[in-house]
């Protein structure tokens, strides 16, 4: 075997969990062979090198050996190194540290006790328009009586 398809290959050493998840990514400009945009149909060869967007990570891997089936977890690394840089991969573990330090009270989802006291605003207010308002603005925007029977008519 000389040549494998990048889709297939990607798929063969579980960058991706489908065949059709590696096509994708290839049409969406997010898997680059030896630093060109590629198509899901372009082959590699031992010795490419393969970055892969995912997320914010860019993977980077060497090609290895050429292999066509699904392997196992296990036989990756006789196909497949790893080359992806150490920054790229402390990405992963950043967000965890900073992202759920502290919550402020009223931020995000209101509490069940605000979520009572809203509705019961929202119950207190009024939205019944007085008569002359309403013939105002009816009159303003050319609404008539006649516009109404027939709205409610056709609304039956």
């Amino acid at each position: 075997m000389e040549e494998v398809r990048i889709d297939k290959y990607l798929w063969s050493i579980r960058v991706f969990k489908t065949r059709s998840d590696a096509t994708d990514a290839c049409k969406g400009g997010k898997v680059r062979v030896n630093g060109n945009d590629i198509k899901p149909s372009k082959t590699v060869r031992p010795g490419d090198t393969i970055t892969v967007r995912k997320g914010a990570i860019s993977y980077r891997y060497r090609v290895l050996a050429l292999i066509d089936k699904r392997q196992g977890a296990k036989l990756v690394p006789e196909y497949a190194e790893n080359i992806t840089p150490q920054e790229e991969l402390d990405k992963l573990k950043s967000p965890v540290e900073t992202f759920f330090l502290k919550r402020d009270r009223g931020s995000g989802r209101p509490t069940k006790k605000e979520r009572r006291q809203m509705d019961s605003l929202w119950d207190a207010l009024s939205f019944d328009v007085p008569d002359d308002v309403a013939e105002k603005f009816a009159a303003e925007f050319g609404f008539d009586d006649e516009d109404d029977e027939n709205y409610d008519e056709n609304r039956e």
